[in-house]
């Protein structure tokens, strides 16, 4: 009961400043958001937990790493360094076949697959981008889950009227789905960004990532 009636103050806080529209789409977002932030503190605190203990087995354990740990240690670095070796032999042979391979049929094929063949040959670079940097996902895949709130919200609603609220709901979607991935409050934004609308001293938040 209590978070409900939390979630309508915050309803008719923002009716007041912003069209009902725009505070019915944040509202239905804040609940989901919410849950959320409630899940990851309370798997913050479990990795705090677990921290504490750790920490106080070290503490306690004065005895100093025997042969056999540092041996294991050194085992696993030199397996990982295999790895990587192998990994990267695999990455080159790979590449060498399929250009051999292009370059064998881009001649004899038809329209399609040939442009197919030459987009491989001239944009090899674009094409095995994460065969170079495995930490790059090689899908869109997360690209297109950031889209499907818009696409739930098309479909239930209808879509827009017009060019500007379509607009506008692009906007509100880009920023609750930037702060999902930065992992900040939805509502926090906004209300900073509505009290540095109001008050030219107050500086205005910004959704670019800090490094």
């Amino acid at each position: 009961m209590g978070k409900d009636l939390l979630l309508k103050l915050e309803r008719e806080t923002l009716l007041q400043l912003a069209r009902e529209q725009l505070v019915d789409i944040i509202v239905e977002q804040v609940i989901a958001i919410e849950k959320l932030n409630s899940r990851i503190l309370e798997l913050e605190e479990k990795v705090e937990k677990l921290k504490v203990s750790r920490d106080k087995e070290r503490k306690t354990s004065s005895k100093p790493p025997s042969g056999d740990i540092l041996k294991k240690t050194e085992n696993k670095q030199q397996d990982k360094l295999l790895e990587s070796e192998s990994y990267n032999d695999w990455v080159n042979q790979f590449k060498s076949k399929l250009q051999s391979s292009v370059e064998q049929w881009i001649n004899l094929a038809g329209a399609t697959a040939g442009h197919l063949l030459r987009s491989l040959r001239d944009k090899a670079n674009q094409w095995w981008y994460f065969l170079d940097y495995p930490e790059v996902p090689p899908d869109n895949n997360q690209a297109e889950r950031s889209l499907r709130l818009a696409v739930t919200k098309r479909k239930v609603s209808g879509g827009s009227r017009s060019m500007d609220r379509f607009k506008h709901t692009a906007h509100l979607l880009t920023v609750v789905q930037t702060c999902r991935r930065q992992g900040r409050s939805v509502i926090d934004f906004f209300a900073q960004a509505l009290l540095a609308n109001s008050n030219s001293y107050l500086s205005r938040p910004s959704l670019l990532p800090k490094y």
